[in-house]
């Protein structure tokens, strides 16, 4: 299954101006950083327009223009190009923080925004399943990750004792 299809309608999405930004996290985000994983679905994290005149946002438009495409809703799901498709919005100041500084990348020519690699990790501590401590130790064993910068982000998200804890854990670090 191809993610291109994915990639192309919500970039068009953005464009007809049915979303302010979005960007790709989640086990889809961490491939263009590692060796890809089994993922069930695509998280895109979006920032929603609210309506004239309205402080609420909804997520119905978004969910009306892929219907009006041919897209089937499955649950939470939006299938798009055979991928479910998650759209999230952020729910803590640090994945606001990953979706504002969201890099772009590319997907056979096409643009794609991505939440950084540093900021995927932050995520992963934060969330703390088993699945996401695994992907934090890749994270950390492909050397990928700018320390200095997912330092930065872990302190400034009150993640400092979570980062120690795994350090002990997993790193053998005796800090």
């Amino acid at each position: 299954m191809k993610i291109y299809e994915v990639i192309k309608t919500i970039n068009q999405m953005q464009a007809d101006g049915v979303m302010e930004r979005y960007a790709i996290g989640g086990a889809v985000g961490a491939t263009f950083y590692l060796e890809p994983m089994s993922t069930l679905d695509v998280d895109v994290f979006v920032a929603f327009k609210s309506e004239p005149g309205s402080f609420l946002i909804s997520p119905q438009p978004l969910f009306d223009y892929l219907r009006g495409r041919g897209c089937e809703v499955k649950g939470e799901y939006i299938v798009i190009g055979e991928w479910p498709v998650q759209f999230l919005t952020p729910t803590s100041p640090l994945v606001e923080e990953a979706l504002d500084q969201a890099i772009s990348r590319e997907v056979a020519g096409t643009p794609v925004r991505v939440f950084t690699a540093e900021h995927l990790a932050a995520i992963a501590l934060q969330t703390g399943r088993a699945t996401d401590k695994a992907r934090l130790l890749q994270f950390v064993e492909s050397g990928v990750l700018h320390a200095p910068m997912f330092e930065e982000i872990v302190t400034r998200h009150g993640l400092a004792d979570a980062w120690q804890r795994f350090g002990r854990q997993f790193l053998g670090d005796a800090s």
